[in-house]
């Protein structure tokens, strides 16, 4: 059976594994190595590292792409992507999102570097308005941390009948709720970092393409930015993937009851969920210092940055100075793990109520 017909939980366990043969290990030997000898695939660290391909391998199955390539953050695949696009080259994205993907646009955007045009990602019409000479969609839906949701399929598909090349972050929805590749985006990011890796124990970052020449374009973007991933972060990232769609259908089982808990709790308002995923977002508290003191009040839950572990954690996110001054001062992001769903209602009930 192939690839194309296996479902995402079992390509999470067995794609990228070493090829069999009797006595062979199931899994591939961590290479630390950054010289190899002459006449081989590998000519140094920088240009390659056997346990970049596996991970590489799995993510493709699972976005159904053509190939991927391996980050040393999502910072670092984000910046790959726009170091593709020419200088003044015009950009539609989002007004509000990653607060890194926002900060790197920003600045561009004020440099000159990049012409940026930030829309509504939710008013279809705006963002088609916006379409007309650009040459670049970025889009992330849902939204972090707002979770707003775009039109997907309509967007991509307006930018692609005006040739734009399209960017897609899809860290929280993941493969298993949308395939942006399979929409027209041309690439998809990951923020492996988060839930694909999901134990808060390593920084990563991936580009996944079905275009074989751009692919090319960003492994020497890649090169030579030296964006590379750790032989070690990348084997962790990858032992973390074969329990990916467990961890995240628990996790975005528990969301769904907690998003409906929390809209009916009196001490809280404006829940935004979309209906899947396993990020929460309310206000709570009627000021910042009120909100901060909800998410120090758990005794289970750890207000903390990040998001996709298999710990529940939950932050003010404005306490971030360049997270969009469109996010109200007291909305708390909650990021669902895989606790059990009446210890996290009784830990969330008593710091709403102490906090």
């Amino acid at each position: 059976m192939t690839d194309k017909f296996l479902h995402p939980e079992t390509l999470a366990i067995s794609a990228g594994r070493p090829q069999a043969a009797p006595g062979a290990g199931l899994n591939t030997h961590i290479s630390l190595n950054s010289t190899y000898r002459a006449g081989g695939d590998i000519n140094y660290g920088r240009f390659g590292n056997e346990n970049w391909h596996d991970l590489e391998n799995a993510i493709s199955a699972l976005e159904e792409a053509q190939s991927t390539l391996v980050f040393a953050s999502g910072m670092a695949a984000i910046t790959a992507v726009f170091s593709l696009l020419p200088h003044g080259a015009p950009v539609v994205a989002s007004h509000e999102g990653y607060s890194g993907t926002m900060s790197l646009l920003k600045r561009y955007h004020t440099e000159g570097r990049l012409e940026v045009r930030f829309v509504d990602i939710t008013d279809t019409k705006e963002v088609i308005s916006q379409l007309q000479g650009a040459a670049f969609l970025w889009v992330e839906s849902p939204t972090n941390p707002g979770l707003n949701v775009a039109e997907v399929a309509v967007i991509i598909g307006e930018a692609k009948k005006r040739n734009l090349g399209v960017g897609f972050d899809n860290t929280f929805a993941t493969p298993l709720n949308q395939k942006p590749l399979t929409f027209g985006a041309d690439i998809v990011m990951h923020s492996v970092a988060k839930y694909l890796a999901g134990h808060s124990d390593v920084i990563l970052g991936s580009l996944s393409v079905k275009d074989p020449a751009l692919h090319t374009r960003l492994i020497e973007a890649r090169t030579t930015l030296g964006g590379v991933a750790g032989p070690f972060e990348v084997w962790l990232g990858l032992r973390g993937l074969r329990t990916f769609p467990l961890r995240f259908n628990r996790a975005q089982e528990s969301a769904a009851i907690l998003a409906k808990k929390l809209a009916d709790h009196p001490a809280v308002k404006n829940v935004r969920y979309p209906g899947f995923g396993a990020v929460v977002s309310f206000q709570a508290g009627a000021s910042a210092e009120q909100a901060e003191a909800i998410c120090d009040a758990s005794s289970l839950i750890a207000n903390a940055t990040s998001l996709g572990g298999v710990e529940t954690t939950w932050e003010r996110r404005r306490r971030w100075e360049r997270e969009s001054h469109s996010v109200p001062e007291n909305l708390i992001r909650l990021s669902v793990g895989c606790e059990h769903i009446d210890d996290l209602w009784h830990d969330i009930d008593t710091a709403l109520t102490q906090g």
